[in-house]
């Protein structure tokens, strides 16, 4: 084979190459260009800016359901919102929700910036810190619902249950969560349900906290504001209302 014949082989599979890696290119590009162009035609979240402690729990409630199913909105961050944001912020509830990193209030529940009031702790009691935050939410901010949102497998809870030995600023959570423990012990439960009705309880003895709370037992005379427990379970994704 003649040199001059090589080159023209070599030459015509270097071209080849070129433009085949180009292609290739272009298609990746229009490719990526379609999941740009779908997440933009995607249903931006909206939401009426002044709603009730009724509408507030139908948007948790609807919000999950988009959560589970997968079917998600897009979160409205334009430079807009953002800027309409830095004025002022007027969320729809109060969230007093566990410190778990697998129960994030605005996640579960398809929320985005400004519509959340949120307070977290490990194993969502309150303390005056807490409370203070929240008589802000309903009172300043004039969010008409305060949700407490509780979890199985809090390990809170299974600390607290099981008496291990923790330091003493766990201690002060632990205290707290005994009361639920005392309360469910003394019904006799049977050992593999223990840990979830110290959940249960434990959320309901949070609401019931938050009610004494003489700011927030005030708006609750004036229907002003409501206050609920819920449950997320980790394996569905779902939240149960009480």
């Amino acid at each position: 084979m003649s040199k001059k014949v090589l080159a023209v082989i070599l030459s015509v599979g270097i071209l080849t190459s070129v433009f085949t890696g180009c292609a290739q290119k272009q298609q990746e590009s229009t490719s990526e260009n379609k999941n740009v162009t779908s997440s933009a035609n995607k249903e931006v979240y909206s939401r009426a800016e002044s709603v009730n402690s009724n509408d507030a729990e139908r948007l948790f409630i609807e919000g999950n359901k988009r959560f589970v199913s997968g079917n998600v909105l897009s979160e409205d961050i334009t430079k807009e919102n953002l800027k309409k944001l830095s004025g002022g912020q007027k969320p729809f509830a109060v969230v007093v929700s566990c410190s778990d990193s697998r129960v994030d209030p605005e996640t579960v529940f398809d929320q985005g910036l400004g519509d959340l009031f949120v307070v977290r702790d490990a194993g969502n009691v309150v303390d005056k810190i807490a409370l203070g935050s929240i008589e802000y939410g309903a009172e300043h901010l004039n969010a008409p619902l305060i949700l407490v949102l509780g979890h199985e497998s809090c390990g809170a809870v299974k600390a607290t249950v099981d008496k291990a030995q923790v330091s003493d600023n766990i201690q002060e959570i632990v205290d707290k969560i005994n009361i639920s423990v005392k309360a469910v012990e003394s019904k006799n439960p049977s050992k593999d349900k223990i840990y979830q009705e110290v959940e249960d309880a434990n959320i309901k003895n949070t609401v019931s906290e938050i009610e004494k709370d003489p700011i927030i037992e005030e708006l609750i005379k004036e229907n002003k504001v409501k206050v609920v427990g819920a449950k997320y379970h980790i394996e569905t994704g779902e939240v149960a209302f009480e």
